[in-house]
């Protein structure tokens, strides 16, 4: 549910007990007559308190002290923050892993050169000259040492753990690679493998380094945000504007924002009104005009004009730092694809050193000691489960950081796996697939003069700041209605207002004004007003001088975009529900509109969890869209809560994932999103997985009796052109449009 429980109500749906449904006309009665309503305070209720207003803006997802505004600003963990399951790589950095592959790759070169196999292959012979044959030795250790050390560390702490992995095997293949090639140079093997050490090293390296680059790039999400915030502000004091650090903004400060500049903190319009660009924050590109009263949020861009801004949250309060957490968390989050991945992992560590033992054995029993040495070290180095270790990761980070660039904040992992899956969604009908404010959708003047009715019932309703009144007032302003001024205004308790303009009393109100006056509508009237009534709709007449001149039809605006999400997620063959609190004949209306497939009408919520359940007994995979208030219970029960609108209030734990513009066909986006960020990590895993299960055979040399054998450098290579085939099918991710309505047409 949405407010428009409270524009009837004139109180907080929060603090009232749930009402049995009532229809729109009878709630439009009810308080369009309150006398209170329009005369001691038109619209008593309907602005939040200086409470809920600091409520309503705030970012912060659950405790907002976990995070320091130091951090936003800083993001100095930012690139880190995706490797929560794949932390092989703690503590290093894109910088040293590229600077040790060009220092290694530059070291390797001699000792590949001065490699006799690798001369005899190729033909050529080098200088010759004293020590010569100590470069391949010498140059090799130094190598083993430099290169290597990264992994024999990272396979030490994987052993300690016990938990072995990738980098204990590559540790384990260099490390028999250089022993192999020590006993060599000291006469005990008839082996040249110097050369082999130098390329496994260099490759590996190279991986890795390729790796970390993809995963820090993919990552550059959170340092994104964390860009958005200005490093300084003006703040308006007595003397005039004055820059001052963002860290010395309070609530209650103004802050003037000249053309071109961020917005430095969250808060309200005081002074002027702009363009404002909240692209950044909700993925819509289209700038959105604002004014005095309109809300802002830290990061945008005010265009046009210098606006001034009353800050109500900074810091770790603002709506960015609140959607820089759920991007952190999103990408710290385990899917049940990674946890597939780490268990092939590690057990492709015992099934490496089981092959490596046997491949050995094979080979030393055939008599051939030389070969069971080449082809262990081998099936070593095919095993590496590199490309597997960077399969799952890279989509996470990736897809994390594409969503949010495009408004789509995922929460929680499985959720959005799940997403893929789903084959229902059901829609909360208020606020999500209207927009949760009255407009007047018809004007019916018994004398067919509607312009003179809407000027009558704009001068009887021109004071009131009541949601229906500011319908009927905007809707004159929008034509252009020349509004008479009225005198002697009096709000007739549980009935309507009234007023005198130039003489007649004139009075607007609904079916009990009629009753109680004993008032009836022409026949001319009757039959329109009757299809408003049958629709849903909230119907007001206009009376002057105890005469029925003529009445006004108001619906909640149903949003444009509703129906085209409706006929995209038709078209991916997804059944659409909807439910809501109103009249069945106000939801039935709304379905017939939007082409909706069932209708949940008058039901409280509380018992909207139920429906949920109702649906889930079905079989069916059930998406919850909602705003997140009334509507927790049910975004928790769903398979994949949703919620809508939450550009500048973040904090929904019930939701999983969380759509930062009002327009639900992102909804659609974020099943895309879905499947596309599944497909890649099953291609990846199939290409990993694949890749080992063919490999280990052949560096077995199962093929060895008609001619083929796999050196160790051969392996190292493919071993890293599989990685390099992971991250590039990784990367096709960035073609994704996620922009609501790019899936609608």
């Amino acid at each position: 549910m949405n407010t428009h429980q409270h524009h009837h109500s004139g109180v907080p749906s929060t603090a009232t007990a749930p009402e049995p449904p009532r229809s729109m006309d009878q709630n439009a009665h009810t308080t369009h007559g309150s006398h209170e309503a329009h005369q001691a305070h038109p619209h008593a209720g309907h602005a939040p308190s200086p409470a809920s207003a600091e409520t309503l803006h705030r970012g912060n997802l659950g405790d907002p002290r976990d995070m320091d505004h130091q951090a936003m600003a800083g993001s100095d963990h930012a690139g880190h923050s995706a490797h929560g399951a794949h932390d092989k790589h703690a503590g290093h950095s894109v910088a040293m892993f590229r600077d040790r592959f060009w220092i290694t790759l530059l070291l390797s070169i001699p000792v590949v050169l001065y490699s006799e196999m690798v001369q005899e292959w190729l033909g050529f012979s080098m200088p010759d000259f004293s020590g010569s044959g100590l470069v391949a030795p010498v140059l090799g250790t130094v190598l083993f040492f430099y290169g290597g050390w990264v992994f024999l560390k990272g396979g030490w702490d994987e052993l300690r753990a016990r938990k072995p992995g990738m980098m204990l095997l590559i540790s384990l293949a260099i490390s028999v690679a250089f022993v192999a090639s020590a006993a060599s140079t000291l006469g005990w093997f008839d082996l040249e493998f110097w050369w082999e050490l130098a390329l496994l090293d260099a490759i590996m390296l190279l991986g890795h380094w390729q790796e970390m680059r993809a995963i820090g790039q993919a990552q550059g999400a959170l340092a994104a945000l964390a860009a958005l915030l200005p490093d300084e502000a003006e703040r308006v004091s007595d003397h005039g504007p004055e820059t001052v650090p963002l860290a010395a903004l309070r609530p209650g400060d103004i802050v003037l924002v000249r053309p071109g500049a961020r917005v430095p903190a969250d808060g309200q319009i005081v002074d002027g009104a702009a363009d404002i660009d909240e692209s950044m924050i909700t993925g819509e590109s289209r700038a959105i005009a604002k004014g005095v009263g309109d809300r802002v949020v830290a990061g945008t861009v005010a265009a046009g004009s210098a606006i001034r801004v009353r800050v109500d949250a900074v810091g770790e309060e603002t709506a960015l730092a609140g959607i820089q957490r759920l991007v952190e968390r999103a990408q710290q989050s385990r899917s049940r694809a990674q946890a597939l991945a780490d268990r092939f992992a590690a057990a492709l560590f015992y099934v490496a050193v089981f092959s490596g033992a046997v491949t050995f054995l094979v080979w030393t029993v055939l008599g051939e000691p030389d070969d069971a040495v080449t082809r262990a070290v081998t099936v070593l180095v095919i095993s590496c489960p590199h490309a597997l270790g960077l399969a799952i990761p890279l989509v996470i980070a990736l897809s994390t950081s594409l969503s949010t660039k495009q408004g789509i904040l995922v929460k929680d992992r499985l959720a959005l796996e799940r997403m893929r899956q789903v084959d229902t969604v059901l829609f909360d009908k208020t606020g999500t697939l209207t927009r949760g404010e009255h407009v007047v959708t018809g004007v019916a003047a018994a004398d067919g003069d509607e312009e003179t009715l809407l000027a009558l019932a704009a001068a009887v309703e021109a004071d009131s700041e009541h949601p229906l009144a500011r319908a009927i007032v905007g809707l004159a302003r929008e034509r252009g209605v020349v509004v008479p001024k009225a005198t002697d205004f009096q709000a007739i308790a549980g009935r309507g207002v009234e007023a005198i303009i130039g003489g007649p009393r004139v009075a607007v109100g609904g079916p009990t004004m009629l009753r109680e006056g004993r008032l009836t509508p022409p026949q001319t009237l009757k039959a329109t007003t009757e299809a408003w009534a049958r629709r849903g709709a909230a119907v007001l007449h206009v009376v002057r001088d105890g005469e029925v001149i003529g009445a006004l039809a108001l619906e909640d605006e149903v949003r444009s975009e509703s129906r085209e999400a409706v006929d995209a997620l038709h078209r991916q063959g997804v059944r659409v529900v909807m439910i809501t609190g109103d009249a069945r004949p106000v939801a039935e209306a709304v379905a017939r509109d939007l082409g909706i497939d069932e209708v949940f009408a008058e039901v409280l919520p509380e018992d909207k969890d139920g429906k949920v359940t109702e649906l889930q007994a079905r079989g069916e995979r059930v998406a919850m869209v909602g705003d997140g208030v009334n509507d927790a219970p049910a975004l928790a029960r769903a398979d994949v809560g949703i919620a809508i609108g939450a550009g500048t209030d973040v904090a929904i734990e019930s939701a999983g994932v969380i759509l930062a513009a009002n327009d639900p066909r992102a909804v659609v986006g974020v099943i895309e999103l879905s499947r596309a960020s599944y497909r890649k990590m099953i291609q990846n895993l199939g290409w990993a997985a694949g890749y080992n299960v063919l490999a280990i055979p052949l560096a077995a040399g199962v093929l060895a009796p008609i001619g083929f054998t796999l050196a160790p450098a051969l392996g190292a290579a493919l071993m890293s052109v599989s990685t390099i085939v992971v991250a590039l099918n990784a990367q096709l991710l960035r073609r994704l449009d996620l922009r609501a309505g790019a899936y609608v047409g």
